[in-house]
């Protein structure tokens, strides 16, 4: 679960998810609040800005992180509805989260979560 509007925190969020898919693990990443802005096709400069060490942007890595097999990432359900938008506003292979579903997975006895 991603919250966080600083950048820096965004990025190191998709970071650690990389990393995770890595070891052979799967994700399920949930945007919410100012941190859904990297899903907008028309993201923010901070979703879009080059960050120091690697010149990785919050949204850039998201997008490799969604190209990698057993991942989702989706924007929580009251996101768009508080922007005064629709579905389309967002990246192609991002959805908007089924509250119901969202909290079964985060109430899996084998899930972890991790909140930003």
């Amino acid at each position: 679960m991603l919250t966080a509007p600083e950048p820096q925190t965004q990025l190191m969020a998709m970071v650690l998810t990389m990393q995770a898919l890595g070891q052979g693990k799967s994700a399920h990443v949930l945007l919410c609040g100012p941190a859904a802005d990297i899903a907008l096709k028309d993201a923010p400069d901070s979703a879009t800005a080059a960050q120091p060490p690697k010149g990785m942007s919050p949204q850039g890595l998201m997008q490799m992180v969604m190209a990698k097999p057993n991942t989702k990432v989706e924007v929580c359900a009251i996101y768009l509805p508080g922007k005064g938008a629709t579905a389309e506003v967002l990246l192609d292979g991002v959805t908007v989260a089924d509250p119901g579903t969202m909290a079964a997975a985060i109430m899996a006895p084998n899930a972890r979560v991790a909140s930003y």
